[in-house]
């Protein structure tokens, strides 16, 4: 029976695909004594045989889509599922206490995971737990009956389905297959949507019950352009939205012929459109829509898809790779922005009861300043091979921004002293998203070369709204008078100062906020690669000398966001004349 569901439109365009539920099923069982252990052991046997098998095909799709480096994590859980010290052990459980193999596999993996996690002064052997409880929980998979997802594995056009998807979940995806995503929370300023965009796959977020509504193989239309998601669709729906898909990639073409254009508006204004980026395998996206900078490059991403800290040299090699790739065009570089809703399996952090008000971004750095430093070396020496700008995230404080630069210029001497090239023209900016930086911008544009504000963390902070709850998320409102002047404050200060200001949170890429931004004289625009032909054609339309008064009436006329969308909407109506 055909089922509509309402979420959020996360991502732009229309896909119509088999579901593929990326949902863990219930792997409990009961510990039952056994009386046969010959056919218990090859029922054991069988599993191990069958996780091994599965596990060589994951590595090898894995190799093809998302490269040897990544497929690593693959070979030590065949390694796992070869030791005769692991196996071993868990027949000689089935054999001597005569229990089934799940309580045997369980038992076992538990003792192996605690010898490895109380390995504190060996991080690598640290690591090797969760290899083996990954391993395990795949055997007991087969034990039980049950299908393990793995984005990694999948290798049919597929709409993967999810309660959430996890930036390294989100980064195992594979464009080839995956022609779509639906979830039953986030936002658009989730990681995942964030993901989605820079795939350019049509995603819709927040439907509430997706998961529950879908089955596996099941037809499901994802309509990222409305937020709609269509459960087993009638065959009128089927040519209906792929019609709607084919119209929406005739003018994603049409905006294609922008891609070597100059960003200019109607009077021949000429701003900045950047792309956001997470990893160097984005740059294709970045050039292929004709982006004019790398306005925010998320260096956590870079950890977040390592199983230990990425070494000096190997963070080297990345940043020179984008750095390079952009041929001499600014690429800004944030410090890690580690903490919030970003963890890492190898680095123990302390639980805080409300982590995105916690040491994350800026302030862990400062506090674990031996990993600092290794990353500030690697984009010090990267810098030498283009025009290079290094950003700090999360800065409260002008104590915090000086000691954040008094390292970096540490590093820098230490550098130049060894004989190593650095970047001449390098740029220290700092993020604008805690609304106590915003305030006081007027002083902060004083210590660095520009700013570059970041709107999603910037309205949770001053909304007091997690971003990543549902129950809050009609207090995302980047167009909220609040927030714009904020965001005008930090710009005029810019201004004043002689330095550029730029935005790389999803608001630079709205349509609604885009011509209140562009009447504040905002400099660069970075945003998802997949929308920047889209807001370079909106750009043409306007004329600045039109918008002069738009800044003024959003920021102090309007009373809420919404008056502020229907000042933008009848502006539009205007233009469309």
């Amino acid at each position: 029976m055909t089922k509509t569901l309402k979420g959020i439109a996360a991502s732009d365009g229309v896909a119509v695909a088999s579901a593929y539920l990326l949902v863990e099923p219930d792997l409990s069982f009961s510990k039952t004594s056994i009386s046969d252990v010959d056919a218990e052991l090859a029922r054991y046997k069988k599993a191990i045989k069958e996780s091994t098998e599965e596990v060589k095909k994951i590595r090898d799709t894995a190799k093809k889509s998302l490269g040897k480096d990544e497929a690593q994590v693959f070979e030590a859980h065949l390694m796992i599922l070869s030791d005769p010290e692991f196996t071993g052990a868990i027949e000689k459980e089935i054999k001597d206490q005569k229990i089934n193999s799940e309580a045997a596999l369980d038992e076992t993996s538990q003792k192996f995971i605690k010898i490895f996690e109380g390995m504190t002064d060996n991080t690598y052997m640290q690591q090797r737990a969760a290899d083996v409880r990954d391993v395990s929980k795949r055997i007991m998979a087969h034990l039980l009956g049950k299908q393990l997802p793995n984005p990694a594995s999948i290798d049919h056009e597929v709409i993967v389905v999810a309660h959430d998807l996890t930036p390294s979940d989100t980064a195992q995806l594979s464009k080839k297959y995956v022609k779509g995503f639906v979830t039953d929370v986030g936002g658009r300023t989730a990681h995942s949507a964030i993901m989605a965009r820079s795939l350019e796959i049509p995603a819709v977020v927040g439907t509430e019950s997706i998961t529950k509504s879908v089955k596996n193989g099941q037809t499901l239309i994802v309509d990222g352009l409305n937020g709609d998601a269509v459960v087993d669709p009638s065959d009128s729906q089927v040519t209906d939205y792929k019609q709607k898909g084919s119209d929406f990639l005739k003018q994603k073409a049409e905006r294609k012929k922008l891609k070597n254009e100059p960003s200019v508006t109607a009077d021949g204004k000429k701003f900045t459109i950047a792309a956001n980026i997470g990893t160097p395998n984005d740059m294709k996206g970045v050039h292929d829509n004709g982006a004019e900078a790398i306005g925010l490059y998320r260096t956590e991403f870079l950890y977040m898809d390592s199983s230990d800290f990425p070494t000096e040299d190997q963070q080297f090699e990345a940043y020179k790779k984008v750095i390079e790739g952009m041929n001499g065009k600014q690429v800004i570089i944030r410090t890690m922005d580690i903490g919030g809703d970003k963890h890492l399996d190898y680095w123990d952090l302390p639980k805080e009861m409300n982590p995105f008000l916690g040491v994350r971004a800026i302030r862990l750095s400062l506090k674990n300043q031996k990993i600092f430093r290794t990353q500030l070396r690697a984009l010090l020496r990267a810098s030498a091979y283009g025009n290079l700008g290094i950003m700090f995230p999360m800065i409260g404080t002008l104590k915090e921004l000086r000691e954040a630069k008094s390292i970096l210029f540490d590093e820098k001497d230490k550098l130049v002293k060894k004989g190593v090239k650095v970047g001449k023209d390098l740029q220290i900016g700092m993020m604008i998203e805690v609304p106590a930086a915003a305030v006081l911008a007027d002083q902060f544009a004083k210590e660095v070369d520009f700013f570059s504000i970041g709107t999603n963390d910037l309205i949770q902070y001053t909304m007091a709204a997690d971003r990543g709850n549902d129950n809050v998320s009609y207090l995302y409102q980047p167009a909220n008078p609040s927030i714009l002047r904020l965001i005008k404050h930090t710009i005029d200060s810019a201004h004043k100062n002689g330095i550029w200001c730029g935005m790389c949170g999803e608001a630079a890429g709205d349509n609604t906020m885009f011509p209140i931004l562009l009447s504040m004289g905002l400099d660069e625009y970075s945003m998802s690669a997949t929308s920047v032909l889209r807001i370079r054609s909106l750009m043409k339309k306007f004329n600045t000398k039109d918008l002069k008064e738009l800044a003024n009436k959003a920021c102090y006329v309007s009373e809420t966001a919404e008056e502020n969308k229907e000042l933008v909407d009848n502006l539009m109506k205007k233009l469309n004349k």
